[in-house]
């Protein structure tokens, strides 16, 4: 019978070390879960701080882009403008040396454009 009280006390001191390793291995995973937590926080964090800063880079390279086209689209107008008053004095001297042809070309292009346009 002694001999069935010590194994019986080896179980139950067994099963009281497994409880207690059982109990730590909880605490334990609890902790690793708040640790997580925290690290996968301030993961999140780094992320945003880094999307904000490419979000900013990409809105200055777009105004910088914005005022470059400005400058490209002045600059074309302004040679267009010259352009124009160039061959407008050209196409004046046509129209007084041929008034006849240019009222011709005038017409057709009207009767053109009106029957292009009132086509349903």
């Amino acid at each position: 019978m002694a001999a069935k009280k010590k194994s019986v006390s080896t179980v139950d001191s067994r099963l009281s070390a497994l409880r207690q390793d059982f109990a730590a291995l909880q605490a334990d995973m609890k902790g690793l879960a708040g640790d997580v937590g925290a690290i996968a926080s301030e993961r999140g964090r780094i992320a945003l701080a880094g999307a904000e800063d490419v979000a900013d880079r990409a809105m200055r390279l777009a105004e910088e882009a914005a005022r470059e086209a400005k400058t490209a689209a002045g600059e074309f107008q302004e040679e267009a403008e010259e352009w124009a008053e160039e061959n407008a004095e050209n196409l004046r001297a046509q129209v007084r040396d041929q008034p006849i042809t240019s009222l011709l070309i005038a017409g057709g292009i009207g009767a053109f454009l009106g029957a292009i346009f009132l086509r349903r």
